[in-house]
């Protein structure tokens, strides 16, 4: 996820007694889903501040990670649903842990997927941020986000490949959509019921369409969720969703469609092409926020 924003100085904690140990990951090694405030590049540690706190170069270097979130219920939540999550895609559960900036915690708006490791870190200004703005839900669909690059690692995808981040974001948009409605995931038949979590993914999108950290417009991030909600209606392997996600993905994009993959499931198919002028219409801003909200 990326969004150039004012920073969100919201309160942090230190917990000194549940750091664990330091890392000096590479930036490469993670997903560039960066839900940053607008300094780009975090300063370097000196030697002292890396034996003590450093995350990585994700992060500042006043950042420290943690096992908790401020309040165990908090921590209950994330940790369930990340066990939740994985195991709906049939995996076993990666390691999450979460980032807490005592000196600026507006730099902990980010969320970071990692490929080596099989581990997940989750800014503590993001996830109070997201529950503010649309309670528990967000956070959810964050994680599943993050868990979708996962996916992409295990399973080299996504299988369409762009100049930029925005093919592999949007289809992790898709992934948490997916998540939102599956009876063995979060649950919501109902699109109106998601209506915090896709409106947050909106708020998220971007017009730097040619830069390579562009993760989609706030249009096609709706739409990215709407489709992975769409999807969910069946029960399908993380390579046949990537299958059926970029069957329609022109539609996400720009309102065409690219409808040449004859692999996609009959029945799957002939759902989905009903809503095929409903996501022509998200896109292209037919549908009001209102309208969309009362999707089905």
């Amino acid at each position: 996820m990326k969004k150039i924003l004012n920073p969100c100085f919201l309160a942090g904690i230190i917990a000194v007694f549940s750091l664990t140990a330091c890392r000096d990951d590479k930036m490469e090694e993670t997903t560039p889903d960066q839900v940053q405030t607008a300094n780009a590049k975090p300063e370097q540690p000196n030697p002292s501040e890396k034996s003590c706190s450093y995350v990585d170069s994700n992060w500042s270097w006043s950042a420290v990670l943690i096992n908790t979130l401020p309040t165990t219920t908090d921590t209950n939540f994330m940790n369930s649903q990340m066990v939740n999550i994985a195991k709906m895609w049939g995996k076993s559960t990666p390691t999450l842990l979460f980032v807490n900036d005592p000196v600026s915690p507006g730099s902990t708006y980010n969320a970071a997927s990692y490929k080596t490791g099989y581990r997940i870190y989750y800014g503590y200004a993001i996830y109070n941020d997201a529950k503010a703005k649309g309670g528990d839900i967000v956070n959810a669909m964050i994680l599943a986000h993050e868990y979708g690059h996962q996916l992409q690692y295990a399973y080299n995808l996504p299988t369409v490949k762009e100049n930029t981040g925005r093919s592999i974001d949007l289809e992790a948009d898709g992934f948490a959509g997916y998540y939102l409605r599956r009876p063995n995931g979060y649950n919501k038949t109902d699109f109106s019921q998601i209506a915090a979590a896709y409106e947050f993914a909106q708020s998220i999108g971007d017009y730097q369409t040619t830069n390579p950290g562009h993760h989609g417009t706030p249009a096609q991030r709706r739409s990215a969720v709407r489709l992975g909600f769409l999807i969910g209606q069946y029960d399908v392997t993380a390579k046949d969703f990537d299958t059926t996600f970029f069957a329609y993905y022109n539609g996400v994009l720009d309102g065409s469609l690219k409808m040449v993959d004859n692999t996609i499931r009959p029945e799957i198919k002939a759902y989905l092409d009903q809503y095929v002028d409903e996501l022509k219409k998200i896109q292209s801003g037919e549908i009001s926020a209102e309208e969309f909200k009362n999707l089905k």
